[in-house]
């Protein structure tokens, strides 16, 4: 077993520009007279303002969001170079543009070894982990002839305020580093391919993290997930010679009466549809059909890290969806945990059905509140797009986990799941079927699915993340190509709010 340890640049605080920075990155606003700077005050010298703006503006600087230049630095500055890089227009500036600024300049700097940022005198928090998650790389399968030095992101970033030792300083800064850490430990999951993550090391790897983080830690082998009636985690992970698991870790915060918050991710190492096999162009993306499973595993791992009121449980199935002589059929009858029969139409519909054994299992615990996320449904894309998850649920708090969601830059959107389409997950032979008899609302009818294994008086959110967990395109903000880290803020957020108000 290799340890799930993403390499993130060290980030520190400072006042003033050292003399081990190679790169001074600022923040550039677009105005009708041109490109303004945001340099924080007493950072940079205001005498060099004027001549670097006069440079950059030279070589066609507008301060667009994300637009990256870089030109020599004046010889004031203890730097070889400046990278201004675009907020858009100053009245639009949020947190997350901060962010996807940050992620975008920290691309841009391979090669460089420190550098030196006054986009944190906009937004400490929100700048730090831009660098951090746009400066992410994954590794561990490339030898040292791809990895030469100038393919290196940077080290160490030097993120200057004006008061460096100020106590909130530091704590914006350590929350934001221990968020960072999250969201590229659900990236380094995701990245790590199927050969080498495979449901018993997944869950030697979970079990490790939830030790050092000081959790409490279950794991339940094949043989115990028959005995105790698993029928969808065993149904699904029959075809493979690599047997499945449940894996639960929980945190118990300090405060008494503590708001139980439940997290259920789906953990499917690697998808090939089983019987229903998928065609072959693009399966080798199916490694992050466990993006859920990382994303809920970081996540408890995060909450213990920062001490959150909340009571927190993750309960993570994993299994491998393979064709073989013991696979499940299409027309097989299995029995969820709990009791429900289901009719397997599609083999692969596969992750429902080892998400409805972990949230009957979740709901014995009597939670207040339950998310489950996965990388479920095509039509979650086919609907929303690859960059935004769709939300569904019970009402007040689908809404509530949606609005947070946008707010911690993630773009979660509210769906409903419409009555009618209840009727279509009938089954001739079994309580339920696994599909509908048609392709239309296909994510509402997976989040219907799910509704019907949810305990009563459960507030219960259902997140679908199989476009915005991995990215198949060109590299953005702070996102790479492969695993996101989708949506690890999301789920934090939430547990924040309901730890602070219920």
């Amino acid at each position: 077993m290799s340890a799930i340890s993403p390499t993130l640049p060290e980030l520190v605080l400072a006042g003033s520009v050292s003399k081990r920075a190679d790169v001074l990155v600022i923040g550039l606003t677009a105005g009708d007279d041109g490109p303004e700077a945001l340099l924080g005050d007493g950072l940079v010298d205001e005498d060099v303002l004027g001549g670097l703006l006069d440079a950059l503006q030279s070589v066609g600087a507008k301060g667009k969001a994300e637009e990256v230049t870089r030109i020599p630095a004046p010889a004031a500055l203890p730097v070889t170079s400046v990278l201004a890089v675009g907020l858009g227009a100053a009245g639009k500036i949020d947190a997350e543009q901060v962010r996807r600024s940050a992620g975008a300049a920290a691309r841009a700097l391979a090669g460089a070894s420190v550098v030196a940022t006054t986009l944190s005198a906009v937004d400490l928090g929100a700048a730090a982990e831009g660098f951090a998650l746009g400066a992410y790389t994954f590794t561990e399968f490339r030898t040292a002839k791809s990895n030469s030095d100038d393919a290196q992101p940077p080290a160490r970033i030097e993120l200057l305020v004006a008061s460096p030792r100020a106590r909130e300083v530091k704590a914006a800064l350590a929350r934001a580093t221990a968020v960072a850490e999250a969201v590229a430990t659900a990236r380094e999951f995701v990245n790590t391919p199927p050969s080498h993550l495979f449901p018993a090391e997944f869950a030697e790897r979970a079990q490790a993290l939830g030790t050092a983080a000081g959790l409490r830690v279950e794991v339940l082998d094949e043989k115990a997930l028959e005995r105790q009636g698993y029928g969808g985690i065993v149904g699904v992970g029959k075809g493979s010679s690599r047997p499945p698991r449940l894996v639960r870790l929980s945190y118990s915060a300090k405060k008494r009466k503590a708001p139980k918050v439940a997290l259920v991710g789906k953990g499917i190492t690697f998808d090939t549809g089983g019987i229903s096999i998928k065609p072959a162009a693009g399966m080798e993306n199916m490694t992050s059909d466990m993006g859920g499973a990382a994303a809920v595993v970081a996540t408890v791992v995060l909450a213990a890290k920062l001490g959150v009121a909340a009571d927190v449980t993750a309960t993570v199935p994993m299994a491998e969806n393979m064709p073989s002589a013991t696979a499940q059929r299409p027309g097989d009858v299995l029995t969820q945990y709990g009791g429900t029969t289901v009719e397997v139409i599609n083999t692969d519909a596969e992750g429902r059905l080892i998400l409805a054994d972990a949230i009957v299992r979740a709901c014995e615990d009597e939670p207040d509140y339950l998310i489950d996320t996965a990388t479920l449904t095509g039509a979650q894309m086919v609907a929303l797009g690859t960059r935004t998850p769709g939300v569904m649920g019970t009402d007040e708090f689908r809404d509530r986990v949606a609005r947070l969601s946008q707010e911690a830059g993630e773009n979660g959107w509210a769906m409903p799941l419409p009555a009618e389409l209840r009727a279509d997950l009938n089954s001739r032979v079994a309580d339920l079927a696994n599909v509908t008899p048609h392709r239309w609302g296909g994510m509402l009818a997976a989040g219907l699915y799910l509704k019907e294994f949810v305990a009563e008086g459960v507030q219960w959110a259902h997140i679908d993340v199989a476009g915005p967990a991995f990215n198949t395109g060109s590299p953005f903000g702070y996102v790479g190509k492969g695993g996101t880290g989708v949506p690890v803020r999301t789920l934090f957020a939430v547990i924040e709010d309901i730890a602070d108000n219920g």
